[in-house]
């Protein structure tokens, strides 16, 4: 046999041995992605306990263990603006046993941390938008704001001096006024507070003028006459507060902040395994306990396939990027 000739017949022999391997590899690939989950699922909240992050993140592992993966647990792995348990998910195997919890302050790790090395439109997979809520704007009833229009008025009178509260350097609390404070041309003095409770605490007591903080902090506070409720972050009304408008419609025409929340996964995660999540939590947060569980904490349901999510997710790092470098935003 000639020499080009056994050549020949090598290279066809092992690009046919190539193609069975690869071929083998699918295989084996499709097989693992058809016994997912094959142990308990970890959700990992960066969040403290208390606030709905929590709330998600302790429903879906409950779900999860009812059958789709027994033994499913969460973990709060607060702390770095959200930055630690995000790395922690960053680096865990993409295999689909380990979840993040994400709301608003994902959108800003690239901005507001880019010392953590993490770019969460690379290093995640999207899985489900779950659900979204409003802020509301919210004053001392024994101020003399009734309006947004009042607001405005007064801070271009007083430029940089009312005080404003937020839940911490940001939050979707600081962003939502930031972008007020562009769009409607004014300037506030803002004052960082560690979590809702404290911020709403001092202004029922007059220390602090204003505050955007989400529908389920502050709505009883507004039902009891502790607070005034001047508009609605979100694109449209509340259900909870039908009566009152958005910002929107009260003066900032093009105003539009919603908090959202949803679940992402290791971005080398299969896509079946992603498919398969993505089915099974489409699933629970349309059981009607469910959604009325989240509906009283002020979340409407969502839900919805990984590719709309993660539009979502790469629309929110643009426009809040530009907020944080505009305003000059800096990490705690």
């Amino acid at each position: 046999m000639s020499d080009p000739l056994l050549k020949a017949r090598r290279l066809i022999a092992a690009t046919l041995g190539l193609i069975t391997g690869l071929a083998a590899l699918g295989h084996a690939g499709h097989a693992a992605a058809q016994a997912f989950p094959s142990r308990p699922i970890r959700i990992i909240v960066p969040f403290t306990p208390g606030a709905f992050n929590d709330t998600l993140g302790r429903t879906l592992a409950g779900e999860f263990a009812k059958g789709f993966a027994p033994g499913s647990l969460v973990e709060n792995r607060p702390g770095g603006g959200t930055v630690i348990g995000t790395d922690l998910v960053m680096r865990a195997p993409p295999d689909g046993h380990t979840l993040l919890v994400v709301a608003f302050p994902f959108a800003l790790i690239n901005s507001i941390h880019a010392q953590a090395r993490i770019d969460v439109t690379r290093d995640f997979a999207a899985v489900t938008y779950v659900g979204a809520t409003a802020n509301l704007l919210v004053v001392n009833p024994n101020s003399p704001y009734k309006s947004v229009k009042d607001v405005i008025a007064a801070a271009k009178a007083r430029p940089g001096a009312i005080p404003y509260a937020s839940t911490g350097n940001g939050s979707s609390n600081h962003l939502s006024m930031e972008l007020f404070k562009m769009m409607a041309g004014v300037n506030l003095n803002h004052i960082p507070y560690k979590g809702s409770a404290p911020a709403v605490t001092d202004l029922i007591g007059g220390q602090v003028e204003a505050l955007f903080d989400n529908v389920p902090n502050v709505l009883s506070h507004v039902k009891a006459g502790r607070l005034r409720a001047l508009a609605v972050s979100s694109p449209k009304r509340s259900a909870l507060v039908p009566d009152l408008p958005t910002v929107d419609e009260a003066g900032v025409p093009g105003y539009r902040m919603q908090v959202w929340f949803g679940v992402v996964a290791p971005a080398a995660t299969p896509k079946e395994v992603i498919a398969r999540l993505n089915t099974e939590i489409n699933r629970i947060i349309a059981l009607p306990e469910i959604r009325e569980r989240f509906a009283q904490a002020g979340v409407e349901v969502v839900g919805g396939s990984p590719e709309s999510f993660a539009s979502l997710i790469k629309e929110q790092v643009d426009t809040w990027g530009k907020v944080v470098r505009e305003a000059n935003i800096k990490a705690d």
